[in-house]
């Protein structure tokens, strides 16, 4: 006889089953949990340092050169040529000229001047003949619109001052022996450095800095008019006298 199982039963058993198949789909599925991305932190980034611009370098030679022109003034007015040492320098560009006339010698005039006034150069000058005359550079001051003036030549044996217009006279000193004393033109160049310095009535003319003669100017010619340069020519033989200055410069003192 066959046993015969009781549906119920079975029945239940199944559901149970499914039930639990069921119950084990639904559970929800574990989700990974994102890890936390890195902020950067904030670093400060440098400013650039500002660049520092070059100051300008002083003139060295130029600044050089105002205290030597400074101290000169200081060195005149100790030795009582100047009655200040208040004033304004002129520096001119440098000066060449020859002349082939024997005796003669240009105005060249460089500016106008009512004041008393000190020029300065350093003189090379040159002769084409051994045995030239009176020659040399020099300076002219005071020249009036009828070419009256004054002019103060360094030759190789003495100052030769002197007062002219369309003719000239030399001029003696009232101090000093007026002499100097240098190589003949002829054989190679004369170098010397040359002051005139003009105070109302009196001049007085250094060589080297020292000084070699003072001069009185005449009263009815003082030194109103024009200051400026010249080139006393002893020869007319070839280029006759050539003359060149450098380092020329003026000073007026202040009113």
């Amino acid at each position: 006889m066959q046993v015969k199982v009781q549906t119920p039963i079975l029945a239940l058993i199944l559901l149970l089953i499914l039930v639990s198949l069921a119950c084990g789909a639904l559970q929800p599925a574990s989700i990974a949990t994102p890890e936390p991305i890195a902020t950067p932190t904030a670093t400060q980034t440098p400013r650039p340092s500002p660049t520092l611009r070059p100051t300008r370098t002083p003139d060295l030679a130029a600044t050089q050169q105002v205290e030597e022109l400074n101290a000169e003034v200081q060195s005149y007015y100790g030795r009582g040529y100047l009655t200040t040492t208040e004033g304004q320098f002129t520096q001119f560009d440098d000066f060449r000229y020859e002349l082939a006339k024997v005796r003669w010698y240009p105005l060249i005039p460089l500016r106008d001047l009512d004041s008393d006034f000190y020029m300065k150069a350093h003189f090379k000058w040159s002769n084409a003949d051994r045995s030239a005359d009176i020659s040399g550079c020099g300076f002219v001051f005071a020249i009036q619109d009828d070419q009256e003036h004054y002019g103060v030549f360094l030759d190789r044996s003495r100052i030769y001052f002197v007062q002219g217009g369309y003719f000239y006279n030399s001029i003696g000193p009232i101090n000093g022996s007026g002499l100097v004393d240098f190589d003949n033109p002829f054989d190679h160049p004369v170098e010397a450095d040359f002051t005139l310095i003009v105070r109302e009535a009196q001049a007085y003319v250094l060589v080297d800095d020292e000084l070699v003669g003072e001069y009185a100017l005449l009263p009815d010619k003082l030194s109103g008019g024009k200051v400026g340069l010249s080139t006393f020519s002893g020869t007319n033989k070839d280029y006759g006298t050539r003359c060149e200055m450098t380092n020329l410069h003026l000073w007026i003192p202040e009113e």
